[in-house]
Order: structure tokens, then C-alpha cells, then sequence
């Protein structure tokens, strides 16, 4: 009888615990794998640079691969990136979409699309999430380069 009468006591506990007003509202920054999980955009499984062979081109795609690492390596949360014109630079007047790094992992950069000029092809994907591996934003700043 005693352990009746606790277990309804802890109950009652329980339920008005949960009965304020912020229990229902529910949370921006949780990410639910079962409702909604964020995508992970990976990187390619060919590098870009191997392509060129051992051409001339080869060694200054090399060099802009090792500029566009330590970029990538070196955001952090808070910092505002470009997406669409000139990932790898300060986000200007020639930037159609700019991301704001929220999250980071290792090898790994959680981006938030903020603002995307109508010609983006992020224009319908502001305030979505995005898990980008350090690979998948290195080939993005070799691909606007037109390595």
C-alpha cells in the first residue's frame, strides 16, 4: 500500500512539473532525429585537384585546396560565410547567399542559411540547417575558383 501511495505521489510530482506554459513550446535549436533531422551535405569522393593530372594547373589547384582548408578549419560559431559568390571571402555586395556558422564538429561545420538574393539557388532554403563536411565546403571554394 505504501509503495501505491508513492508512486502516485511521485505522479502528481511529475505531472506538475510539466504543466507550465513553457513545457508546450517547443525548441528552435532541438533537432529531433525522428521528426527532423538535419542533413549532412558530404564531400565529394574525388578530389577536384587529382583531375588535373600533373599539369601546371595541378600545383595552384593544390594551393588554393590548402588556402580553402585552413578557411574551412578556422570558422567558428558566430562567423557569417558566403554560400553562393565567394565562399572563402569576406561575405560583400557579390555575395547571393550568406550562411552563419552555428554548431561546429569535428570535420564538420553546421551552417544556417540567413539571407539569399532571389537569384540563389539558396533562395528557398533560408533558415534551414545543414551539417557541411570540411570536404564538402573545400570543393565548393575549388568550384567557384573553376578548378
Amino acid at each position: 500500500m505504501k509503495w501505491t501511495w508513492a508512486c502516485t505521489g511521485l505522479l502528481w510530482v511529475l505531472a506538475g512539473c510539466g504543466t507550465s506554459r513553457e513545457a508546450f513550446r517547443p525548441n528552435p535549436n532541438d533537432e529531433d532525429p525522428l521528426v527532423g533531422s538535419v542533413p549532412v551535405v558530404r564531400a565529394p569522393y574525388k578530389d577536384r585537384c587529382a583531375q588535373h593530372g600533373t599539369s601546371s594547373v595541378r600545383n595552384t589547384c593544390d594551393e588554393a585546396r590548402y588556402l580553402a582548408t585552413e578557411y574551412t578549419r578556422r570558422l567558428s560559431v558566430g562567423d557569417e560565410v558566403c554560400l553562393e559568390g565567394g565562399y572563402g571571402d569576406e561575405p560583400g555586395q557579390a555575395c547571393k547567399a550568406r550562411a552563419a556558422v552555428i554548431d561546429t564538429a569535428p570535420n564538420q561545420v553546421k551552417l544556417e542559411v540567413r539571407t539569399a538574393k532571389p537569384d540563389s539557388r539558396w533562395f528557398r532554403a533560408e533558415m534551414r540547417h545543414a551539417w557541411y563536411e570540411e570536404g564538402a565546403l573545400v570543393d565548393l571554394y575549388l568550384a567557384e575558383r573553376g578548378y
